[in-house]
């Protein structure tokens, strides 16, 4: 018999699709992610290139047991570290006289950020929060 799909695992996986995605387009279409990118990021083509290369890392990580733990902790540091593009984001859009996407957009997506850094950490088993595990 196979392993029972956990609501961990769900998240995992879907975590993983979500940063396999985002790794992708980084890589494949960079344009809108330097367009993105605040002024004071030095090298902001390969800075691009190595943010889409770590969310491949990371996605790849959460399957490997052994390195489950290290991916979800770079994940959730990324998701930190990449926040300040996404702020820089909705600025520039929101400032325009007609924005492209809105607060629709901006304000889910800049609160959502935190539970990204927490779905990683929980998904990666790093965290335990605000569920117990029965196994221990």
């Amino acid at each position: 018999m196979g392993k029972r799909l956990t609501p961990r695992a769900v998240a995992r996986a879907v975590l993983a699709a979500a940063f396999l995605a985002a790794g992708v387009l980084h890589l494949a279409l960079p344009g809108p992610f330097l367009a993105i990118t605040p002024g004071w990021v030095p090298w902001p083509g390969p800075v691009i290139a190595l943010t889409g290369a770590a969310e491949l890392a990371g996605a790849a990580g959460l399957y490997v047991p052994r390195l489950r733990r290290a991916a979800a902790i770079g994940l959730a540091l990324y998701a930190v570290c990449v926040y300040p593009a996404n702020i820089q984001h909705a600025l520039d859009d929101l400032g325009r006289v007609h924005p492209l996407l809105g607060w629709a957009y901006h304000g889910p997506r800049l609160l959502f950020q935190p539970v990204i850094v927490w779905w990683a950490l929980w998904a990666g088993e790093v965290i335990d929060w605000p569920y117990r595990r029965r196994d221990r």
